[in-house]
């Protein structure tokens, strides 16, 4: 019988680490209206701490990514969750405003960026020869199936218990997730005497070139698909991660609906982005990837446009099914590009700066949907904002190279070929 393949057992690792590092992004959305009644802080000042969390969890893409390249996944993950569970403990006895800033912003910003969408592609790069759109949708599904799980008994905790129950049982998943991380956890196939699942027995020179090819940062810079990349995925953030996951609770709240029902339309919006993230990396291994981004962004739009007219629940629930689709969607075709055009050598640094303008877009959504609210008294004009970016990116999408040769600078190229 044939050995089952110990990639799959760094799957399942890895999954259930960015499950449960990723949920703790989520948990801003449903503790906002609690910190405002409890401190009376505005919506702008808490919602600054977690622009701050963002920028950092940005940074923490490649910082990690970087650390990947250089010490492997293993590493990062359990570095990562050791900030995680140290900033959500320091959280729970929080009681100035600076302190949330400096938990919210520093350790659970770094620790979540470093157990991120970056360590998901590099692990799905390292691990696999084939399939690797498909991993990478798992790894991105991974983050939906976090909201699923966590966000209502987040909400319902709140709700009855308080704020804090709320953290704690993010911190417990988090603090868990260290054990099958230091026991099963692996770098490179070669540590435990296998090769990349569906590598075949003879490997080509071109394919073990390939596998060494890549490219330095300041040489991706001067490609024009570099700032392509990193544009719509700021667009991405901005769209996503900083507005929506954000503030469509307290969006939801203050257009009548309960704060349990708002949950429920965001875990619905976390199930149905697994299909959509799944179906993501299956289409990514088969077609052009730069038309799937046009087309995820501009259905983005349409459902931004719509969100600021619902009123009624099940306009409520449409919204998160649809949008749902296509929440992380975009992570495989954009990774999957960087390693295509950059070389998979370079991935973890080149795609943790793409990954980092992603989260500048996310930060400014953040910070600025909290103020805009607090001027304007709701968030139309962030949600208006965001429609006409999504169109904007399906023009950048589009006009991304897939040529991994002219893009690239020759003498980087030259350089990659000799080591």
């Amino acid at each position: 019988m044939k050995r089952f393949h110990y990639a799959w057992f760094v799957v399942v690792v890895t999954f259930l680490a960015l499950l449960a590092a990723q949920a703790v992004r989520a948990a801003p959305g449903v503790i906002i209206t609690s910190l405002e009644s409890e401190f009376g802080w505005s919506r702008t000042a808490i919602s600054l701490a977690i622009s701050l969390s963002i920028l950092t969890f940005g940074l923490g893409g490649p910082l990690g990514g970087t650390l990947i390249d250089r010490f492997g996944p293993r590493l990062v993950m359990l570095a990562g969750d050791l900030l995680i569970v140290a900033g959500l403990g320091g959280l729970i006895f929080v009681r100035d405003l600076w302190q949330l800033d400096l938990l919210w912003g520093l350790p659970i910003g770094i620790g979540t960026g470093a157990v991120g969408g970056v360590l998901g592609a590099a692990v799905a790069h390292r691990w696999f020869r084939t399939h690797r759109g498909v991993i990478i949708g798992a790894f991105g599904a991974a983050t939906s199936a976090g909201q699923l799980i966590f966000v209502p008994a987040m909400a319902q905790l709140t709700v009855t218990e308080g704020w804090r129950w709320a953290i704690g049982v993010v911190l417990i998943a988090c603090a868990v997730m260290l054990v099958p991380v230091a026991l099963f956890m692996r770098d490179r196939p070669d540590q435990v005497g296998t090769v990349p699942f569906g590598e075949a027995a003879v490997v080509t020179a071109a394919e073990r070139a390939e596998d060494r090819r890549s490219t330095s940062l300041r040489d991706a810079m001067r490609t024009r698909d570099f700032w392509l990349l990193a544009g719509s995925f700021f667009v991405c953030g901005y769209t996503s991660n900083g507005l929506i996951g954000t503030h469509l609770i307290p969006h939801a709240i203050e257009h009548g609906f309960t704060e349990v029902m708002a949950a429920g339309a965001v875990a619905l919006l976390g199930s149905m982005n697994i299909v959509g993230t799944l179906a993501s990396g299956v289409l990514t291994d088969r077609f052009d990837n730069r038309k799937l981004l046009a087309g995820y962004y501009g259905f983005r739009a349409l459902s931004l446009f719509a969100l600021p007219l619902i009123y009624d629940v099940k306009w409520l629930l449409l919204f998160a099914f649809v949008y749902g689709l296509d929440w992380i969607a975009t992570v495989p075709p954009t990774a999957n590009l960087v390693a295509t055009i950059y070389g998979r050598a370079s991935l973890g640094t080149i795609y943790g700066w793409i990954f980092f303008a992603h989260m500048v877009g996310a930060a400014i959504a953040a910070f600025a949907g909290g103020f805009f609210r607090d001027l304007l008294g709701d968030y139309h004009l962030m949600f208006v904002s965001a429609g006409i970016l999504g169109f904007i990116a399906v023009s950048l999408a589009l006009r991304i190279s897939t040529s991994a040769v002219s893009r690239v600078p020759a003498p980087a190229l030259e350089a990659s070929a000799t080591t």
